[in-house]
């Protein structure tokens, strides 16, 4: 029997999230939170580094199958850990409290918060294309919005996730007309092969790669949503690979319609600019550039709605593991709404900072080494799930055993030994900002003593 301490029973009335969203508004949320802007932008960055579109193409459909080979796995361990704080559970339940630690204290510092104040600073922006803004005023409207987004996440998740999913349906819309149009309309003959564009990539397929696995970031997010998923350990793997599925085939269909709308000068000229707006206004005239301006400006507040949902959930689950000053105040959810109110104002003081700074870009860039580093070893965990939980048949599992999980690896690792080359400084500080944290876990283990759930879950 675990030993109750004092602050142990401090939460144990109502402290379980509830669970109603469904497999369609987990798969929308995972959209949501991949297909940003980048849609419209990257094919252009792409395909310089590639060298040439058929390259670009390969490179598109690697970086997907990549992606997929991670989603394959971490959807198992999400299966048999369906709990709130996705990734920061998972790495707490097979590599201990210590390690989660300092990958939930980054992410809910830094990398979340950091990720929302990004999203929201491109909302406005994209806003601004129908309104003039300065500075001053681009930055009321991003917390506005945040503020907004948090409102409605506090009052209801399951009402903030059915309105993303409208959302993502209607940012989607834009695109898909632009394939579905783009298919037909197109007009260059053989637009795809290998012949170089502008000269020798150089060395520019890792460049091509590394943006091309970017652009696929985000997914893992829906794992925080675990314990508020109908039937978590079979439709949150569904959502996961659903989602990634989709995006693959989605960014390859995009890429190919630009690829056959737009001559490759034109796509290397717009490398600074927006290639989609470009191509939109080719098959729709001067209508197009304001159906993407519409779309990108519907993807910049989706992409902050689904960006807010994991910080708080990390935080959460932390407060609950009492590892955050505060735990007591944190870790109560709304006794109306059951919702982590609490964790969405912090969230949202720390991402309005960053908005108001204007630090949110360097700050993410920062901790991108260690969070991947993270990822390698929660990819990783599936080798220590296999022999630390029995097998259930009734549950999902990764086909291919063990050489998807190790080409999930690989792609991670590459990403992380991109970094480590590209800016070894940013990795050294990114491992700095994480053991900055450690004074704050070995306090509350001295506040809070050895229990380890503040809720009171763990008694028994």
């Amino acid at each position: 029997m675990i030993k109750k301490s004092k602050e142990a029973t401090l939460n144990t009335s109502n402290n379980k999230l509830k669970r109603n969203l469904t497999l369609f508004e987990a798969t929308m949320h995972s959209i949501a939170f991949v297909v940003g802007t980048g849609i419209f932008m990257k094919p252009a960055v792409v395909l310089l580094d590639a060298g040439s579109t058929g390259m670009a193409m390969l490179i598109w459909f690697a970086g997907g199958m990549i992606s997929l080979c991670s989603a394959l796995t971490i959807a198992e361990i999400a299966a048999y850990i369906p709990k709130v704080g996705g990734m920061y559970a998972y790495i707490v339940e097979l590599y201990g409290d210590f390690v989660g630690y300092i990958y939930g204290w980054i992410y809910m510092l830094i990398s979340g918060p950091g990720g929302a104040a990004a999203a929201a600073m491109a909302f406005a922006t994209f806003s601004s294309y129908f309104i003039e803004m300065n500075l001053t005023q681009l930055r009321i409207l991003s917390i506005a919005a945040m503020i907004f987004c948090a409102v409605i996440q506090g009052i209801s998740t399951k009402l903030s996730m059915q309105l993303q999913a409208i959302g993502t349906i209607a940012k989607l819309i834009p695109i898909l007309a632009i394939v579905a149009v783009g298919l037909f309309k197109g007009d260059i003959p053989g637009s795809v092969n290998f012949d170089l564009v502008g000269g020798s990539p150089a060395g520019g397929i890792a460049a091509a790669l590394l943006g091309v696995l970017w652009s696929f970031d985000g997914w893992v997010s829906t794992c925080t949503l675990g314990e508020e998923m109908t039937r978590p350990e079979k439709n949150l793997p569904k959502a996961i690979i659903l989602s990634l599925t989709f995006v693959t085939a989605l960014y390859m269909l995009f890429n190919y319609v630009v690829f056959k709308t737009a001559s490759t000068e034109q796509i290397v000229a717009s490398a600074d600019s927006s290639i989609g707006t470009d191509v939109a206004e080719m098959l729709f005239g001067p209508a197009g550039a304001v159906l993407v301006a519409i779309s990108m400006m519907i993807s910049g507040i989706t992409s902050l709605n689904a960006q807010i949902v994991p910080p708080a959930r990390y935080l959460l689950a932390m407060a609950n593991k009492r590892q955050v000053i505060g735990s007591e105040f944190l870790c109560k959810l709304n006794p109306k709404f059951n919702t982590p109110t609490h964790c969405l104002v912090v969230v949202l003081v720390i991402a309005s900072i960053y908005i108001l700074s204007g630090t949110f870009n360097s700050v993410t860039n920062f901790v991108i080494f260690i969070i991947w580093t993270f990822f390698i070893l929660c990819i990783l965990g599936i080798f220590k799930l296999r022999k630390k939980f029995p097998h259930d048949d009734s549950l999902y599992h990764v086909p291919l055993y063990p050489i998807v999980p190790l080409l999930g690896v690989a792609g991670a690792a590459f990403l992380v030994i991109s970094t480590i080359i590209d800016s070894p400084s940013s990795a050294l500080l990114g491992i700095a900002i994480g053991l900055v944290g450690l004074p704050m876990l070995y306090y509350c283990k001295k506040k809070y003593g050895t229990d380890h759930n503040i809720s009171g879950d763990d008694a028994e």
